[in-house]
């Protein structure tokens, strides 16, 4: 289980932008399209913009052509927790990260194989670190 991290929402604006505080913190969402990390073919692990926790390898992205970046599973079990999202008048999965509760993202039954899960995240909710050669 992950050690969570909790801070006011004054603590969350200070550190982040108005678009990340709106889509992490708020459940907000970025235009498709827009985001750095939609066509990014980059090596390395995305982490959480707000906490710094590993979520997402770079090895597990694949381009779902939705305009945000996609995964098919999260680094760990442990990475990020979903829950139900009625929002929008319909029922979808709702992805946060483990450690700070930042929106992240959205999950589908509709990705490739092995696990046939489409993680659909925010670019604005990630921040790649890159894999030292």
């Amino acid at each position: 289980m992950v050690e969570k991290i909790t801070k006011t929402e004054e603590e969350w604006r200070a550190q982040l932008t108005e678009e990340q505080f709106h889509v992490t913190r708020h459940h907000g969402t970025e235009r498709p399209f827009t985001g750095e990390y939609d066509g990014c073919k980059d090596d390395g692990v995305y982490k959480c913009v707000c906490c710094g926790h590993p979520l997402f390898d770079s090895e597990h992205k694949f381009d779902s052509g939705t305009g945000w970046p996609s995964f098919f599973q999260p680094l760990d079990a442990d990475a990020v927790e979903t829950q139900t999202d009625r929002s929008l008048m319909m029922t979808r999965n709702e992805v946060h990260c483990a450690r700070c509760d930042a929106h992240l993202g959205h999950v589908f039954p509709d990705g490739p194989r092995p696990t046939g899960q489409r993680y659909c995240m925010n670019s604005v909710s990630l921040k790649l670190e890159p894999k030292e050669d």
